[in-house]
């Protein structure tokens, strides 16, 4: 996946879709209400219903929660060593809470399932052709980059620390936590930061297959209003942006994850 020219992939992706998907009349049905043709991806949605807004508002305090009782769990085991299931309550938190309105608004389990009507599906979400192939396309050629960073990053740590961290007692998630990631991040977050910027500019790409991005509808405007300078300058301005935002919490995480000696 590396090696392979992410346009490449795009194309191939693309290809996939139109060329060996049916059309909606014959299409794939791999689960109940989701169906894979040469239209896309269409699958149901749980139908509109008040509950839902009020779930996502649960689900923010619960990560908030989750947060505050980090901060507090890890100033608890400074003071007293004591160590508390930080991970494990806050996904109970972030499950009950949202359930707990769930069942409050009556439970609603009203689907809104796609429906074959005349040549397409109505009803559900459909994700286009254009859109897989570039999700697809992206996330195995970034992921491919990421997951060697994240190898070498690991295997950066010396195998003594391991050894040592298992000797005091440690559970393998505790010497995971505790001891390889936060040497290892000192190697992961620099080209993780790289590969961040070039996911955000490959995304451009998206024109190349017809999906209607930024730049295809940037593209257009200029080819319908003749005002290329300023549609170029606010497509430079959109990316800069993007960099720039991707630059600066890259580098702020990377301080926060810094190793300080005493």
């Amino acid at each position: 996946m590396q090696n392979i020219p992410v346009l490449l992939q795009l194309f191939f992706w693309y290809a996939i879709f139109y060329e060996s998907f049916p059309a909606p009349r014959q299409a794939l049905n791999p689960f109940p209400g989701v169906f894979l043709c040469n239209r896309g991806l269409v699958f149901g949605v749980p139908a509109s219903h008040p509950a839902h807004s009020t779930m996502l508002w649960a689900l923010a305090a619960a990560v908030i929660s989750w947060w505050m009782l980090a901060r507090w769990a890890h100033q608890r085991q400074e003071r007293t060593g004591r160590i508390f299931p930080v991970v494990r309550t806050g996904l109970a938190l972030c499950l009950a809470l949202p359930a707990l309105v769930w069942a409050l608004y009556g439970a609603p389990t009203i689907m809104d399932v796609p429906v074959l009507s005349g040549f397409n599906f109505t009803g559900g979400i459909t994700l286009s052709p254009e859109f897989c192939a570039l999700l697809f396309g992206l996330v195995l050629y970034t992921s491919a980059f990421v997951a060697e960073i994240v190898r070498a990053g690991i295997q950066s740590v010396s195998h003594g620390q391991v050894e040592a961290a298992m000797a005091v007692g440690l559970r393998p998630g505790q010497v995971l936590h505790l001891v390889i990631l936060p040497q290892a991040l000192r190697v992961i977050i620099p080209p993780l930061t790289s590969q961040m910027l070039n996911l955000t500019k490959n995304s451009s790409l998206a024109i190349a297959i017809g999906f209607p991005d930024f730049v295809a509808v940037a593209n257009t405007t200029i080819n319908q209003t003749g005002q290329a300078i300023e549609g170029v300058a606010l497509i430079m301005v959109i990316y800069l942006f993007f960099s720039l935002s991707t630059s600066v919490f890259m580098n702020w995480y990377n301080k926060k994850m810094a190793l300080v000696e005493r």
